[in-house]
């Protein structure tokens, strides 16, 4: 069993400390459980989908860019560290949010569908499945 250690912020910690709220969405290395990626994962989506839907005109044209850049970013970190909790190199996560970029809002001819079955696809791979149950290349197991 192992012992309880005191943070550097003064929180006590069992084992391995818990990755900060921020470094969620800043980092890519390391792994992470169900738990903590379907949260991110809602709260990226979540913001994606408000930022969509109430602004536009030109104040989409002069902050777009910045916004779809930060949400990428943060969406990249999310992603590779729960494909690590897989057994996966991060660079999957791009192939995944290139078929999300293709499929959303809704899917429009082939491609969209078919970016739509591999969202499916990746969704069941990083939400339903466990992670390895062992230490792999990327860490130990998240609780």
């Amino acid at each position: 069993m192992m012992s309880d250690e005191i943070s550097d912020r003064g929180r006590i910690v069992r084992g391995q400390a818990r990755p900060e709220i921020g470094e969620l969405f800043v980092s890519s290395s390391g792994r992470m459980s169900h738990a903590p990626f379907i949260a991110g994962l809602a709260v990226l989506i979540g913001l994606f989908w408000l930022y969509d839907l109430h602004v536009g005109g030109w104040m989409r044209t002069a902050t777009g860019w910045m916004v779809d850049l930060l949400l990428f970013f943060s969406a990249c970190c999310l992603l590779s560290k729960r494909l690590h909790d897989r057994g996966r190199a991060g660079w999957w996560a791009g192939l995944a949010l290139l078929a999300f970029h293709l499929a959303w809002p809704r899917p429009e001819g082939v491609v969209g569908w078919v970016a739509l079955v591999l969202v499916a696809a990746f969704a069941v791979d990083l939400v339903a499945l466990p992670g390895q149950a062992s230490h792999n290349r990327f860490g130990p197991p998240q609780p």
